[in-house]
């Protein structure tokens, strides 16, 4: 069983890797873009959606201020690139907003900008997979209804990927990566071209017409349209998503590391922006009408148009009108855009992991997380990710609509905390510089971060504010209780640690017991038992004793005859039992020698059966299991399991085939 269990691991995730060879794993500008951007980019595929989707509730004519949104939306992601770039130079370790944080503004905004991360990762592998399968829907009519599976799927697919290392996922999701870049590139390219020479036609819901919600009837006026405005850009400005992780990623590029981040980040804030701003302003060329529901909303000649039409998403609406009479290349871009949603993940994939490893480095989550995988991964972050991934989808039943009020509230918290860490950071620098050129660079840095700070602190306000009472406050909770448990990590890894410390005499735990009072348990005389008495005479201790406990009368008599027709020369003791449990004496007794001598050190012999089957662990050593949990509790007692390995148990540890295997032939 585990050599096939061995087998089918390595078939997944591939032959493990040595620690040595953790170099070859680092990644190239060129791949490093579509592993770390691959989310920020896709956001191009439902941030457009987003912002009409909203302004559709003032009715037609909100939507002519979609492409202002748009540059509203495009000035705070160069923002927020061009302080990332100072991020990624000042603090090139991986640790990104949540160093920044932690060693500019202390522990506590430290944790608070990881529960953040922590919890924006999660959703953005919810949202990605959950809008890519909604895709594939579209697509394929077999799969509506069952999304949620289907994207449950996709987030299992894309775990075993990166399980294979950062550099195998990074290779298998270049080319759909760079795919929809060049589909979008061309829908840019050749939109333009055709609206300037005239011949871009209509998307084919250009004809109709859209009906506003109650209140809006005037349009984008008063309070209320004011609000709309700014919940339509706090949606586009999911744009911005993923932008951190290239700060937090920065260990796995190669050398020189922080140049090569800072590339990406500027090479992955030019392509959104490009990409966004071709969006909505082609959208508003062809007429694209898009309603948050279309069947009450959209309005064909004043009716509307009722259950049977089918709304396609934004981009491709405009891959139909650009590409008119080219059916090949626009189901081109709906499937690698359905592609680019799911790998928008990976971006999630890459960052949670490395995040995880360093909290839990500094005491704040498990330190199994800290640890890397046969194939130099993260894997536990890897696997924690995903399952997490994968309840939210569940409880969602995969709706984007749904999960995306919870989106971005996460990563503007991080983004604002870490501007103003930067801004404290070159402010503290200056302090100490003498040289007037670093100075210079130095305030230039610190102007571009004060600016980020004020423009993320704007978009979280905005956030706030408008997306609040429609989901957020999920993710905030989520944050809570995220922060609140990895301070109780911390805690509990602090205490254990000053537990555990030597103190002020390091030879105070090194003193000796007086006395060993060894005792073997003894249920039947047997060969297990035969051995536990040979090892624990073997130790010598100063008082031997076998110890059982008298639940049958009968059996204890049979017992006694045995014991002494053998002539063991170990004392026999037998422990009353009116009740007929076996744990409660047995720790009564133990209890009792501490008392009598607290300084005798107690080493109680167990008797296990080793089998090789696991239906079989339910058939025996449940009694030792029970007795060695309860002693664990008793301090000056040491428990010391004999093992008696049964026929079934021989070849599980692979060690015997492997010796076959390599013995010399003769």
């Amino acid at each position: 069983m585990s050599d096939l269990s061995d087998a089918a691991k390595r078939l997944l995730l591939g032959r493990p890797v040595r620690s040595d060879n953790l170099g070859h794993t680092l990644l190239p500008k060129r791949i490093a873009l579509p592993v770390f951007a691959s989310d920020a980019l896709s956001s191009v595929a439902y941030a457009p959606d987003e912002i009409l989707l909203t302004l559709s509730i003032a009715g037609l004519s909100a939507l002519t201020i979609s492409p202002w949104v748009g540059i509203a939306v495009a000035v705070v992601m160069l923002t927020v690139v061009a302080s990332y770039r100072q991020n990624v130079r000042a603090y090139p370790s991986g640790g990104g907003d949540y160093e920044v944080a932690t060693v500019n503004l202390g522990p506590n905004a430290g944790v608070t900008v990881a529960s953040a991360l922590l919890v924006d990762y999660v959703l953005t592998v919810a949202v990605s997979i959950s809008s890519g399968a909604q895709y594939a829907a579209a697509a394929f009519p077999a799969l509506k209804g069952h999304e949620a599976p289907f994207a449950i799927g996709l987030v299992v697919l894309l775990t075993l990927v990166n399980l294979r290392g950062v550099k195998e996922s990074g290779r298998a999701f270049a080319v759909p990566v760079y795919l929809f870049m060049l589909a979008i590139g061309l829908i840019a390219v050749i939109g333009s071209w055709r609206y300037v020479a005239g011949t871009l036609p209509l998307a084919e819901s250009a004809e109709l017409d859209i009906a506003p919600e109650a209140g809006f009837e005037q349009g984008l006026v008063g309070i209320a349209g004011f609000f709309l405005v700014l919940r339509a850009f706090a949606s586009g400005c999911a744009a911005l998503t993923g932008v951190e992780a290239i700060s937090n990623g920065v260990p796995a590029f190669r050398k020189p590391k922080s140049r090569n981040a800072a590339t990406t980040l500027a090479l992955l804030g030019g392509l959104s922006i490009t990409m966004i701003l071709s969006i909505l302003m082609l959208a508003k060329a062809t007429g694209i009408k898009f309603a948050d529901v279309p069947a009450e909303q959209l309005l064909l000649d004043g009716v509307p148009v009722g259950e049977g039409y089918e709304q396609h998403p934004v981009i491709a609406q405009l891959a139909s009108a650009v590409f008119e009479g080219m059916p090949v290349l626009v189901a081109v871009v709906a499937i690698v855009t359905g592609l680019i949603l799911v790998l928008a993940a990976n971006t999630a994939f890459n960052g949670f992991p490395v995040l995880g490893s360093i909290l839990a480095r500094d005491g704040y989550l498990p330190r199994q997380l800290h640890t890397r995988g046969d194939r130099l991964a993260f894997s536990n972050g890897i696997v924690t990710l995903a399952v997490v991934a994968i309840a939210l989808i569940w409880a969602f039943d995969a709706q984007v609509t749904r999960l995306i009020q919870l989106y971005i509230v996460g990563v503007f918290v991080s983004f604002t905390l870490s501007q103003l860490g930067m801004v404290k950071h070159w402010t503290r620098e200056l302090r100490t510089e003498p040289n007037p050129a670093d100075r210079t660079r130095m305030k230039r840095s610190r102007v571009v971060n004060a600016i980020g700070l004020g423009m993320t602190g704007t978009v979280l306000v905005v956030v706030l504010i408008t997306k609040f009472t429609h989901g957020a406050y999920i993710a905030i909770l989520a944050m809570i209780v995220v922060f609140v448990l990895m301070q109780g990590i911390h805690r509990h890894y602090a205490t254990v640690r000053k537990e555990l410390a030597l103190g002020e005499d390091p030879m105070a735990s090194r003193a000796l017991p007086s006395r060993v009072h060894a005792i073997v348990l003894v249920s039947h005389l047997h060969r297990p038992t035969m051995r536990a008495i040979a090892y624990a005479r073997a130790s010598r201790p100063q008082v031997l004793e076998a110890v059982t406990v008298g639940v049958d009368e009968d059996d204890v008599d049979d017992l006694r005859a045995r014991w002494d027709a053998m002539e063991l020369p170990v004392p026999l003791r037998v422990l009353d039992s009116p009740f007929r449990e076996i744990t409660r004496p047995v720790l009564q007794y133990v209890r009792s020698i501490r008392r009598e001598s607290p300084r005798d050190l107690v080493v109680v012999y167990i008797p296990e059966y080793v089998v090789g089957h696991w239906w079989e662990q339910l058939l025996h050593n449940q009694s030792a299991l029970r007795l060695k949990g309860r002693l664990l509790f008793t301090p000056g007692v040491v428990v010391a399991s004999v093992p008696w390995q049964l026929a079934s148990s021989e070849g599980q540890t692979g060690l015997e085939d492997h010796v076959r295997r390599t013995a010399p032939r003769g």
